[in-house]
């Protein structure tokens, strides 16, 4: 299990190995590295991958600079976090505060 902390430490200490898809994705998305560290250090896990690979994984719900809610997916390696997508959630598939997905209906 991941533990806020421990994203904090890894990005306080600037140990985040940006993934060549990460950096795309932010350029498409209009969001910065800066937008992504912010919410990395003042937000939120709301989701646990523990079986992803190559690293346990979670979802974190943070805040860019613009005040803008951001979920950010980061996994934890050794001594680095690995940044793996980061966007702007859809109220389409998010409740109002973003933490919980909706269910589609059928």
């Amino acid at each position: 299990m991941i533990k806020i902390e421990d994203i904090i430490t890894l990005c306080s200490k600037k140990f985040l190995r940006w993934t060549n898809h990460v950096l795309i994705r932010l350029i498409q998305r209009e969001i910065t590295t800066d937008d992504v560290e912010n919410a990395l250090l003042n937000g939120e896990i709301i989701e646990q991958y523990p079986n992803d690979k190559p690293h346990p994984s979670c979802l974190v719900l943070g805040t860019a600079l613009t005040n803008r809610q951001i979920h950010v997916v980061c996994g934890l390696g050794e001594n680095e976090l690995w940044l793996i997508t980061a966007y702007y959630p859809s109220p389409d598939e998010w409740t109002a505060d973003f933490k919980t997905r909706r269910r589609c209906e059928q």
